[in-house]
């Protein structure tokens, strides 16, 4: 009998949203990642969980070394932490009363039950309570970049603004009741600093307070003591902020810094939370002269989930990325790539300003070179260099700046040097 011929594999829709993408606004960070080949989303994938390509794995690396490079010099602590835990530790934190809706199901294992983590804080505070803790310690700042996992509706999920798997800059103080003040001050400082390198603008704050109901824990007490130690410590700082009912994290008040997006909108993006809540349900405690105390934590995220930050990024500068983010900072492009002399020139070229530290590619593609200084602008690359037979000859560059300026041509090494000291200033200057 003869065999039945396989069936045709029936391709899958690679990404859903393509198709749409000309209908979405031009400074919407879903089309603007798709024409940047920054992120993707996949049939194979889980809905809300985007792959990086290597453009936006660029971006992210970018900004996580500048995040932890801030950290370290505010005297934070950086740990990795698994992104599951046992049903145990969300049930004695309160999530799984309070937050269970928004978790994916446990997953038995063979010894209970284990779930992706919604939320850094408990394990940074495993990290804590890991050995005994003295006065002289605090404040403890622990930080980590940590993956965490929400089963949004599918409904709210939109790009990368709206995600289901997602990494936090984030981070812990735990302190003595009497250092929140100065606490606050430092986070606040390490946001306005970011804003400032990221090019992040419009930005106010706003103290979210408890309403009413089932969604906060009970004690009121706690909450007046909190809320009136984050408004002192704003008040204190001179900063201005709008008080707001029914915004507060479901165990403590919070600081949320709102951006303005897309439609002129407002959304949070960083915030300081404190918490008098998770101490005591950990039975966390510390060493003091007089004995045993029982420390107060601040979470703290700065520049929000990496997901979340780019999608902010790329709508507030139209996909023009500070020089110091820029996927591919400069792009080589030989007048005629089938010249020796130029191919020899813009290799060295490329070469050199790489050992600089620049991020740079060469386009020499069989193509007028209008056609490729096209391809590099649509790609919003900010430095566009030309070599023609007498760049070549004299060792000259022709820049073209992203913005449209045109500097005169210049010796190679000189524009390296300025490019770099543009990156290396992680502001928003183009060109010196």
């Amino acid at each position: 009998m003869n065999a039945s011929p396989a069936k045709p594999v029936q391709p899958l829709v690679v990404d859903a949203a393509a198709e749409q993408v000309e209908s979405l606004a031009p400074d919407d960070h879903r089309r603007l990642g798709r024409e940047l080949a920054l992120f993707a989303f996949d049939a194979l994938l889980p809905v809300g969980m985007p792959i990086w390509l290597p453009a936006g794995a660029v971006v992210r690396l970018a900004l996580e070394r500048y995040i932890v490079d801030a950290e370290r010099a505010a005297g934070y602590q950086h740990v990795y932490s698994p992104p599951l835990g046992r049903k145990q530790m969300y049930v004695i934190s309160g999530h799984w009363d309070h937050y269970a809706e928004a978790m994916f199901p446990p997953i038995e294992d063979g010894s209970g039950q284990i779930v992706l983590r919604p939320m850094n804080c408990p394990h940074h505070i495993v990290a804590y309570r890991s050995r005994r803790r003295s006065w002289r310690e605090l404040p403890l700042r622990i930080a980590e970049l940590g993956a965490m996992f929400r089963n949004e509706p599918s409904g709210s999920l939109s790009g990368l603004s709206r995600v289901r798997a997602m990494v936090l800059n984030d981070a812990h103080h735990f302190i003595d009741p009497a250092m929140v003040a100065d606490e606050v001050a430092l986070v606040v400082s390490m946001i306005e600093d970011a804003y400032a390198a990221l090019g992040l603008s419009g930005h106010h704050y706003r103290l979210s307070l408890r309403g009413h109901g089932a969604k906060y824990v009970a004690d009121a007490g706690l909450w007046d003591k909190a809320e009136a130690a984050l408004a002192s410590a704003l008040d204190e700082l001179g900063v201005g902020y709008e008080p707001v009912r029914g915004e507060a994290a479901f165990y403590g008040p919070k600081i949320d810094v709102q951006v303005p997006g897309r439609g002129g909108r407002q959304e949070s993006f960083s915030s300081v939370q404190l918490d008098f809540h998770l101490p005591a349900r950990f039975r966390l405690c510390y060493a003091a002269a007089d004995g045993p105390r029982q420390p107060v934590m601040l979470h703290r995220s700065v520049l929000s989930s990496m997901e979340r930050c780019l999608s902010f990024l790329l709508e507030q500068h139209k996909g023009n990325l500070p020089v110091w983010l820029a996927p591919a900072q400069v792009v080589v492009l030989p007048v005629n790539p089938a010249d020796g002399a130029q191919a020899k020139a813009v290799l060295e070229i490329a070469n050199a300003a790489r050992v600089a530290g620049l991020r740079v590619d060469v386009d020499d593609a069989n193509e007028p070179v209008g056609a490729r200084m096209r391809r590099a602008r649509l790609g919003r690359v900010p430095y566009r260099l030309v070599v023609g037979d007498r760049e070549a000859a004299a060792g000259l560059v022709a820049v073209n700046l992203r913005d449209g300026r045109q500097p005169e041509p210049m010796p190679a090494r000189s524009f390296i040097a300025s490019a770099a000291a543009v990156a290396n200033a992680r502001g928003l200057d183009l060109w010196p």
